[in-house]
């Protein structure tokens, strides 16, 4: 395959970048340009998606050949996103044609990008061999204050989903609003007593310098540094709410890909291997370029280190599909009746699907079976 090719297949996966000159317009114009971020976010790609369909084809995970402009993009937006990020909080400030409300609003638009773009290339970094790659991974996460993540992710989240161990496993019938809340707290000391585990079974103190917390810390606090220095006191406070508002769409999608779903408790601590069944998946091919495949979750459980190109789509028999992207759902999720109203048949008709020798689903709702041994 020619050079120009290979760019051809990758570029829709690059339209993220359009991001990046409408942030620039919302600072320099104002006015009603600083709603732009989130509505080109949100309502574009699940406007093309209308158009466009599904995307139900398969790259050969063994015969697809160099992955290059395909990881380019994962890797050349962190610089990106830290250049727009503190450009912005040294900018917006000071500018006199900006309000409140604009100030505001721009930057709720920058935590969109933040967290819908920069939390889920961040994912993609940090399941990757390459140290490169895991440190770009790093950078994205400390400019959401949200580095736990990493640790959360890769030592509790693909152990334990669907289990009463994994706290973003959201429960049947838990508002998202309350998720929320539960989640802040508990996903970061999930994620501390995972190192602190790490470090006992390679018999150090959770204290030793080995353990990642000390470089979450310092990254983080570099970050909030930066902002200080740039921006002021109003900087800071724009960085913090970015932040906020990036973590809230990270576990919007967090809420959205394993609702409700759960692993059979077998006794004695012990749970079912995961299966393709155990996440929410969506097929909608612009959203898919937006969000790297991440709606092809299932098989990212199955390979977490696979290359979001080559994740692999399942059919409605193998994985549960949801009827709109993850935009439209994340959107519906913030309206607990109306995400109870599209969901809750759902998932009660994979139970019938799945685990029709379950007649009580009291203890999985509440997360009340015993953790995993």
């Amino acid at each position: 395959m020619s050079t120009a090719a290979k760019i051809r297949r990758a570029l829709p996966f690059w339209m993220s970048l359009l991001l990046v000159p409408i942030a620039i317009l919302g600072a320099l114009h104002g006015g009603w340009t600083v709603v732009l971020l989130p509505i080109f976010t949100w309502y574009f790609f699940s406007l093309l998606d209308a158009f466009l369909g599904l995307n139900l084809d398969n790259l050969d995970p063994d015969g697809a050949g160099d992955m290059t402009w395909y990881r380019s993009i994962t890797l050349v937006w962190a610089p990106i996103q830290f250049a727009l990020l503190f450009w912005m909080i040294w900018y917006v400030p000071q500018a006199a044609h900006l309000g409140a409300a604009e100030k505001i609003m721009l930057f709720f638009g920058v935590g969109v990008i933040t967290g819908t773009i920069g939390i889920n290339y961040a994912h993609e970094l940090m399941h990757q061999k390459p140290k490169v790659e895991r440190w770009m991974g790093d950078l994205l996460l400390a400019m959401v204050l949200y580095s736990h993540f990493r640790s959360e992710h890769l030592q509790v989240h693909h152990r334990h989903v669907a289990t009463p161990r994994d706290t973003v496993t959201a429960r049947y019938n838990e508002g998202f609003h309350r998720f929320f809340f539960r989640v802040l707290p508990m996903s970061l000391k999930s994620a501390f007593r995972a190192e602190a585990a790490q470090q006992a079974r390679r018999g150090h103190a959770w204290t030793h310098l080995s353990n990642p917390f000390f470089r979450y810390w310092a990254l983080q606090a570099a970050m909030l540094a930066l902002a200080l220095i740039l921006g002021g006191w109003l900087g800071l406070a724009l960085f913090l709410w970015q932040a906020l508002v990036a973590v809230w769409q990270l576990e919007l999608t967090n809420y959205v890909e394993h609702y409700g779903l759960t692993r059979e408790h077998l006794g004695d601590g012990k749970y079912e291997h995961v299966r393709p069944r155990h996440s929410w998946n969506a097929a909608h091919k612009a959203t898919n370029w937006l969000l790297i495949n991440l709606q092809r979750h299932s098989d990212h459980h199955h390979k977490p280190d696979r290359r979001f190109p080559l994740l692999q789509n399942y059919t409605e028999g193998d994985a549960p599909q949801l009827p709109y992207g993850y935009p439209i759902m994340t959107i519906a999720a913030m309206v607990p009746p109306l995400w109870r109203r599209v969901m809750n048949p759902r998932v009660r008709a994979w139970r019938k699907a799945h685990y029709p020798q379950i007649t009580d689903w009291q203890p999985y709702n509440k997360a009340r079976n015993p953790p995993p041994a």
